[in-house]
């Protein structure tokens, strides 16, 4: 291969078929190939590599601390935890196609993050694009953008993933303005894009750090309209038993 012919592979972005180029010639050689079949095949190996490539981006891009999958969760170990409706709501993947947002409560260590950090995988594997973030750090991203006033941008930006994992709800107490921007936006992203959330505590405690009866009342509603709700207050801790995926 020439320089030339590098140069162009390179400006089109055809990594795939750069790389195998010799292999490619070599099939071709063979003769067992027609022209057309030879031509799809390159193009459908390279549609893969970049399908893969993407893939592989987005999950980089969702910032996920340990890549939990479904496959490693040891359910043997949670007799309590309901492991046909978990997998039947994970296999029918209604929470991204008919936007339903799925809230996991439950105690430290049960596990909950470990599951909803599998469904954000499977919905980034599937082709949509997504967001890992503990709650004390968003709402201190909520808080920042006020004293810049960028709160419409960061609240957009946030809007945008098609799913987003909110970690760790209840661990900080937050102020009342971090209240109102939070409840935006989990009101703009209503039956527009699920919300996967965990939490160690139960819908009637969330008072006790959202410090607002009205808005709290207002946000559990529209979290819990249409939603899934996987009780685990039952479950006992896994820690340290949980692996991440390799």
């Amino acid at each position: 291969m020439n320089d030339e012919l590098i140069q162009k592979l390179n400006y089109l972005r055809l990594g795939g078929l750069l790389a195998n180029w010799e292999r490619h010639l070599s099939i071709a050689q063979k003769g067992n190939y027609s022209h057309a079949r030879m031509l799809q095949y390159i193009i459908d190996e390279e549609y893969q590599i970049k399908k893969e490539n993407s893939r592989k981006m987005r999950l980089t891009r969702a910032k996920i601390p340990e890549k939990w999958v479904i496959e490693t969760f040891p359910f043997n170990q949670q007799p309590k935890l309901n492991k046909k409706k978990t997998m039947d709501m994970y296999d029918a993947f209604d929470y991204m196609t008919k936007c339903r947002n799925i809230i996991f409560i439950g105690p430290t260590g049960v596990g909950k993050t470990g599951l909803a950090t599998s469904f954000l995988i499977h919905a980034i594997n599937n082709g949509y694009n997504g967001r890992f973030i503990a709650f004390p750090d968003l709402v201190e991203r909520l808080y920042q953008s006020v004293a810049d006033h960028t709160e419409a941008k960061v609240i957009k930006k946030f809007i945008a993933y098609d799913c987003l994992l909110i970690d760790e709800l209840g661990y900080v107490e937050v102020e009342p303005v971090q209240v109102g921007l939070f409840f935006t936006l989990m009101h703009k992203r209503h039956k527009r894009k699920p919300t996967l959330i965990t939490s160690n505590l139960g819908f009637s405690q969330w008072t006790s750090f959202l410090k607002n009866d009205h808005l709290t009342a207002a946000l559990i509603d529209r979290l819990t309209e249409n939603s899934h709700v996987l009780n685990m207050k039952n479950c006992v801790s896994l820690r340290p038993k949980l692996d991440p995926a390799a």
